[in-house]
């Protein structure tokens, strides 16, 4: 037969902290996956933000080729025509899938491109930040001169 134990209290306790390692390890696995979801989530916006950099300054140069030709012959002006250089710079927009805004400044001498979007997050959706917006801006000046530069 089955003697009594001799310690039934000390039994009892003696798996008091059974599971304590399971919990410390899920807390810290749980943490480390946010962190890890923050650097993705982080790089991928930092790189959609230089992608928007990018278009931007590349739509400015379209629109700095739409020079205003009568002024350019003539050897008046190298301006570009203010509507012609917006039609390129949205034009090149539209052909890579991006919006933005395009102006023409400095007496035509000056075309500015501002390109919005969002980055969609692959890790945040977990914490309610499905997306985050993003914006590029870029800058075209149209120089002329035979040796060096002319400033407008």
């Amino acid at each position: 037969m089955n003697a009594p134990h001799p310690h039934p209290r000390r039994d009892r306790y003696v798996f008091g902290d059974r599971g304590g390692v399971t919990v410390f390890v899920a807390v810290c696995v749980v943490a480390l996956l946010g962190i890890i979801g923050i650097a993705i989530d982080g790089g991928g916006k930092m790189r959609a933000t230089e992608r928007a950099d990018h278009i931007a300054g590349e739509a400015a140069r379209a629109g700095g080729q739409a020079i205003d030709p009568a002024k350019a012959i003539s050897g008046e002006a190298v301006i570009v025509d203010p509507q012609d250089a917006v039609a390129a710079a949205q034009a090149y927009l539209s052909s890579v899938g991006a919006t933005g805004t395009v102006s023409v400044t400095g007496e035509g001498r000056t075309l500015t491109v501002n390109v919005s979007g969002s980055y969609a997050t692959r890790f945040l959706p977990v914490v309610g930040i499905g997306s985050m917006p993003v914006t590029g801006h870029g800058t075209a000046t149209l120089l002329h001169g035979v040796t060096a530069p002319e400033g407008p």
